[in-house]
């Protein structure tokens, strides 16, 4: 290395740092200089070391919400009490034609489909369930009423005896 050696200025000429004349007067010393042409490449591959690793961690990332953040923190504070009163002023409804109709359509289906879903079932069953049971003994009858929840049970001593006619 010899005197008009300069490492300092060698780094800044790697990071674009230098004035024009510094720049021309590195890359007229870089010519006639092995000591500093070998000192500017171990300044490249230490950059290429760092640079590589960083660009294949932030390959695959997504930085946008980071940028939301960002830009959310530049933006001015509103203060609260403007907040609420901008959340209850429904003037933007009547700005936007398109928004007028929407509303309009959605009440008319929910008037006729409420009436629909709550409506009274008044188809209550009044169906009745006869049963008859034999055995050797005894005969029973069983009647339910699903309306009035009504179960009687008639018990038959004798066994009835069929008419000739049926």
């Amino acid at each position: 290395m010899n005197r008009n050696c300069n490492i300092e200025l060698l780094e800044k000429y790697f990071d674009n740092e230098l004035t024009k004349d510094e720049k021309l007067l590195v890359e007229d010393h870089l010519k006639s200089c092995l000591i500093c042409q070998y000192h500017l490449k171990s300044i490249e591959r230490l950059g290429e070391m760092i640079k590589r690793p960083v660009d294949e961690a932030t390959e695959g990332e997504d930085f946008s919400l980071l940028w939301n953040k960002i830009e959310r923190q530049l933006k001015p504070r509103v203060k609260p009490w403007e907040t609420i009163i901008s959340l209850l002023d429904i003037s933007y409804i009547f700005k936007k034609r398109v928004l007028i109709p929407a509303i309009a359509t959605t009440a008319i289906i929910l008037l006729v489909l409420i009436p629909l879903i709550y409506k009274k079932d008044t188809s209550i069953s009044n169906r009745s369930v006869v049963e008859y049971v034999e055995s050797k003994t005894h005969n029973i009858m069983i009647y339910e009423s699903e309306k009035d929840k009504i179960t009687v049970i008639w018990l038959f001593e004798e066994k009835m005896r069929e008419s000739p006619n049926s």
